[in-house]
């Protein structure tokens, strides 16, 4: 996958979760959690642009890092989602949780592919 597809990746999966989120009751619970995951997942999406952006392999990774946190921090909401039994659409809610995972699973792949060439880094 190039940058340029996993940016419109990241970028759609935000998109998606923040759709999704819009469709959830309104309480002060759901109020909480939709802050966070708001925040989380518009954050994968905008850090990894700037990961593109990298000045040196250093900065590159460090915000790798980050995009890898944001991503499996969304995936945390919204496994708490489903936990809490939320009213929602639970097929988009499945398929957002397999997204958050598998993009997780990239930018930690990807994390340890460059520490591994990088043993300073």
């Amino acid at each position: 996958m190039t940058k340029e597809e996993l940016k419109k990746r990241t970028k759609l999966f935000a998109i998606r979760t923040f759709k999704f989120v819009n469709t959830l009751p309104k309480s002060k619970s759901t109020d909480v959690v939709s802050y966070q995951i708001f925040k989380s997942s518009s954050s994968v999406a905008a850090n990894y642009r700037a990961v593109c952006r990298g000045k040196s392999t250093a900065d590159f990774l460090n915000k790798l890092k980050i995009v890898d946190e944001e991503a499996d921090e969304t995936l945390f909401w919204l496994e708490f989602i489903k936990d809490l039994e939320i009213e929602c659409d639970n097929k988009e809610l499945e398929y957002l949780m397999k997204e958050s995972d598998e993009l997780v699973a990239i930018f930690s792949s990807s994390i340890r592919t460059i520490k591994s060439k990088n043993p300073n880094s």
